[in-house]
């Protein structure tokens, strides 16, 4: 048989092409059912959406469902309980494989999430306890990141001082960071906490700082504020700079957003440090956990995401100015590893 030229390039064209064939499957296989197809459907059911943590949670939640090429739905009841409750039935109605409930009340959500579970739809919940075996709780690890603020406090100015106090009862995080609150109390007899205040009422930070006016008005002796959520620390600080006090107080609080690292790097900032998790990883971790129970994995009913120390200091010795930089010169903060199995796409791959 004479094998001229143009035989042999027929040849490599169908060995190539029966070579892609034999690729193909493999690479569907690369990612379990059913996100070896296209077209699974999720909704992420929102209580809360103000503020930069929260538009940051909502882009690694975008992020992480592309990467997966998941068809994403947000629904959010802008801090309406019954409207989040009802908006659990509409992604039910909607046909989504998984849904994602982030922050909301328990007696409001519980019965919502056990529909969503009965209808035979994966759910995982992002800092709100809605009492369900089923259903994995993502969380930040609340009181690791009370911990370490309270405990750069007590480094910064002792274990004795008057504190005010920001906190709204009844939201799961700000319960858990509570709890480290009143064991700090407990360990340091010299904290005295000599008002407790707080409002989720938007816009929150100012809204917060209409209440801290008032607050700094009637004791004078506040040396330390406690404000364990970024919007609440925004609001003490607006107030604390109206009334002059920068110098005489100092602020601790938990998250992190570009525009609080711009507040906190101000010459004479109040705000001295906060610890925070990257909200965007939260975000994608929270999506990585439906998609391994959409998956038949398990990953676990705790989801902790670990926290980072943030100063002050360190903000500006490193000239950290915006969240792209505490990324690049924190590396802990950029990623988690945390509910990442093998074939789980990682979206801040370079």
């Amino acid at each position: 048989m004479n094998i001229t030229r143009r035989v042999l390039g027929k040849v490599a064209l169908g060995l190539a092409g029966a070579t892609m064939l034999m690729q193909f499957p493999a690479l569907a296989a690369d990612k379990p059912a059913p996100f070896d197809k296209p077209g699974v459907k999720i909704a992420l059911v929102r209580y809360l959406s103000t503020g930069d943590f929260f538009q940051a949670y909502l882009s690694g939640v975008e992020a992480q469902s592309k990467a997966l090429g998941i068809d994403l739905r947000v629904l959010d009841s802008r801090q309406d309980a019954a409207l989040q409750s009802d908006m659990v039935d509409q992604a039910i109605a909607l046909g989504v494989q998984g849904i994602i409930i982030q922050h909301g009340l328990t007696e409001s959500m519980k019965d919502a999430a056990q529909r969503a579970v009965d209808a035979g739809i994966k759910v995982v919940a992002f800092d709100v306890n809605v009492e369900n075996p089923k259903i994995p709780q993502i969380e930040q690890s609340d009181k690791d990141l009370a911990r370490l603020a309270l405990e750069q406090a007590v480094k910064d100015n002792g274990g004795s001082w008057n504190a005010g106090y920001v906190y709204v009862a009844g939201i799961a995080p700000l319960d858990r960071r509570n709890e480290t609150w009143v064991d700090v109390k407990k360990k340091y007899a010299g904290i005295k906490e000599v008002a407790m205040f707080g409002t989720l009422d938007n816009p929150i930070a100012n809204s917060v700082a209409n209440q801290a006016r008032s607050v700094l008005s009637a004791h004078p002796d506040i040396k330390v504020m406690f404000a364990p959520y970024d919007e609440f620390a925004k609001g003490v600080k607006i107030a604390v700079d109206e009334a002059g006090l920068n110098k005489g107080i100092k602020i601790y609080s938990a998250d992190i957003s570009t525009s609080d690292i711009s507040a906190m790097r101000e010459p004479d900032s109040a705000w001295a440090a906060t610890a925070a998790t990257n909200p965007a990883v939260v975000g994608q971790v929270s999506v990585r956990a439906l998609a391994q129970l959409l998956a038949g994995e398990d990953p676990g009913h705790n989801v902790v995401v670990p926290p980072t120390l943030i100063t002050q200091k360190e903000l500006v010795d490193k000239d950290i100015k915006n969240m792209e930089d505490l990324s690049a010169k924190l590396p802990q903060f950029a990623h988690a590893d945390v509910a990442m199995p093998a074939w789980m796409p990682n979206p801040n791959a370079k």
